[in-house]
């Protein structure tokens, strides 16, 4: 009897393996693959096979046929989400046919912004970056020292989003500096390209005498391009501000609005580029508006490893007395990105 379960049990297991290898895609060069779609994200599209340990990472551009009976999550340029398979019409070039709603739709692999596949688990939804920076010079016995953490969950309709950086600075003759950046908060996807968004922010700066500054924002955004190439979206809504300083400066509390600016540049080889820019006008204090500034460059190196470049400028144009205005910080760091 126990042969037989052991026997059932392989044979199920076989058609498990069998049935997650059954995905097909055809590249410019005519080779054909055949394995599993694990994700198509930012024009990239991650494939598994038997025949290799590691994953196939292929230009969404390369692909000119897929053919899928499983069930995925489809993104498409109108902002239109899909439940559907996914499988190219025989007879028309980079032509892909989905199920909408009942019907039968056909829309061309360039309209394609992403693909997952339905009833992936917690951890194969998260992405996470870790990287860290380390400068020492021996003028002064200065040394610098950066972290960065950044995470990424995507639900069908809502992506949430986490990151938390830190910058140590320490050099004779000269008081130590700090400085802390965290975020957590997501969006949710809407029809049409719209999106829900909210968010709590967190600085801490010596050079502005920040103890803690914690913004708690919600709005809505709508994304203007959103393709394989980038995204470039506005978002805009109401913010609370909590601050407290240092030296005895008096703790402050604003009730402001806020305009951001995001934009995101990819498939240009292992390059890629994020910007997001955001205004936030005080209603609560006349005449008081606060700016800040994220720039990142990423270069992608074999085995999930890369190079980071980054900008964080922060503008204040009322600040506490003996704080500066404003400030900045540029690192550099080399990291790893798990997925």
């Amino acid at each position: 009897m126990k042969n037989k379960i052991y026997i059932f049990f392989l044979l199920g297991l076989i058609s498990i393996l069998a049935y997650a290898q059954n995905d097909t895609i055809k590249l410019a060069n005519n080779d054909v693959l055949v394995g599993e779609i694990k994700e198509m994200d930012r024009s990239i599209l991650i494939f598994s096979t038997s025949y290799d340990d590691s994953d196939f990472k292929i230009k969404w551009g390369e692909v000119r046929e897929i053919k899928s009976d499983r069930q995925f999550i489809v993104s498409l340029t109108d902002g239109e989400r899909i439940t559907t398979t996914v499988k190219s019409v025989s007879d028309k070039e980079m032509v892909v046919a989905l199920y909408n709603e009942g019907n039968i739709e056909e829309y061309s692999l360039k309209d394609v912004v992403f693909i997952e596949p339905i009833g992936k688990n917690f951890l194969a939804r998260l992405t996470v970056d870790l990287d860290l920076g380390l400068t020492v010079t021996k003028a002064n016995d200065f040394k610098q020292f950066t972290t960065n953490l950044q995470a990424s969950y995507l639900a069908t309709k809502w992506r949430g989003r986490g990151l938390y950086k830190t910058v140590l600075s320490r050099q004779d003759g000269s008081s130590d500096i700090n400085r802390m950046d965290a975020e957590l908060g997501g969006e949710y996807y809407l029809p049409h390209d719209w999106f829900l968004q909210a968010k709590a922010i967190f600085l801490s700066n010596d050079e502005q005498l920040l103890t803690l500054r914690s913004t708690y924002q919600v709005g809505a955004g709508y994304y203007f391009i959103r393709n394989n190439n980038m995204f470039f979206s506005a978002n805009a809504g109401l913010a609370q501000t909590n601050e407290n300083f240092s030296e005895g400066s008096p703790d402050r509390n604003s009730t402001e609005g806020f305009v951001g600016l995001g934009f995101n540049k990819y498939d240009i080889g292992n390059l890629s580029l994020q910007t997001t820019a955001a205004l936030y006008p005080s209603f609560s204090q006349g005449g008081r508006y606060r700016v800040d500034f994220n720039f990142d460059m990423k270069y992608d190196l074999p085995l999930d490893f890369y190079i980071r470049l980054g900008l964080s400028y922060n503008y204040d144009n009322q600040p506490v007395e003996d704080a500066s205005d404003s400030d900045y910080v540029f690192t550099t760091s080399f990291g790893w990105e798990w997925n």
